[in-house]
C-alpha cells in the first residue's frame, strides 16, 4: 500500500510533465507533491516530507497568481 502512493505521485508527475497548459501543471504536480509528503510520513524519510511540502507551497503560490492573473484580467 505504501509504495502504492509513491507510484501514483510519480505517475502525477509524469503527467504533469506532460502538460502545455501552466495552471494545470501545477495542480497535477502539487496533488503529486502532495501524495509525496504522505508517502515520506509513512516511510519516516523527512527529506521526502520536508522537500515536498516546501514544492506544495511554491504550487499553491504560483496557482494563486495564475488564478488571480485569470480573473484580473475578465474586469
Amino acid at each position: 500500500m505504501t509504495h502504492f502512493l509513491g507510484y501514483s505521485a510519480l505517475v502525477l508527475n509524469l503527467i504533469s510533465m506532460s502538460m502545455k497548459n501552466v495552471l494545470y501543471l501545477r495542480i497535477f504536480s502539487m496533488v503529486a507533491n502532495a501524495i509525496y509528503v504522505i508517502y515520506g510520513i509513512l516511510l519516516d524519510a523527512p527529506p521526502f516530507v520536508i522537500g515536498c511540502s516546501i514544492a506544495v507551497c511554491i504550487h499553491l503560490y504560483h496557482i494563486h497568481r495564475i488564478k488571480y492573473r485569470q480573473t484580473s484580467h475578465r474586469t
